[in-house]
């Protein structure tokens, strides 16, 4: 009989060690459809405001308010991507946590006719693609791949990105 209590014991102590903590992400998924230009459902002309009501997964923020260079932002850095809301445009990283509609990070330069077309501008690290709803901008890595994406309300007339003049 003490044979069985201490099985069972045991058997206790293996099960609550196996448990783990798990944070809940309090955005869930993050889904970013290039073709129409919205982060979950929301255009990057949105309001500071509504961002961090809708999205309240982030990991910093800058009033609009806010002095700086680039004005407000709100940053996610555990998942790759900045909303820059005083200049209406979205950045996503190469190490972007979330769903593409279009899988854009990684795809090689000149595959991406079918979807997007000729683009609007190009340089040798970047093409700008003219949408529906304003700019797409992508930029290539050394190995020609998409490693960085912009997308705005903005046209290329009146885009101001954070940096660069």
């Amino acid at each position: 009989m003490k044979h069985w209590i201490h099985i069972a014991l045991l058997l206790s102590v293996f099960s609550t060690a196996q448990a783990q903590l798990k944070v809940s992400d309090k955005c869930g998924t993050i889904t970013i459809d290039i073709l129409d230009g919205k982060i979950n459902g929301m255009r990057p002309n949105r309001g500071h405001e509504e961002f961090l009501e809708k999205l309240p997964c982030f990991t910093s923020a800058v009033s609009e308010k806010d002095s700086s260079t680039c004005g407000g932002l709100i940053a996610f850095k555990d998942k790759d991507f900045t909303i820059y809301t005083t200049r209406d445009y979205i950045e996503i990283g190469p190490a972007f946590k979330g769903k593409l509609t279009v899988p854009l990070l990684g795809a090689k330069k000149g595959s991406l006719f079918n979807t997007l077309g000729n683009p609007k501008l190009k340089d040798a690290n970047w093409e700008a693609y003219q949408t529906n709803y304003g700019l797409l901008i992508l930029y290539y890595s050394k190995n020609n791949t998409v490693n960085k994406i912009q997308f705005s309300t903005k046209s290329a007339d009146t885009i101001e990105l954070c940096g660069q003049k």
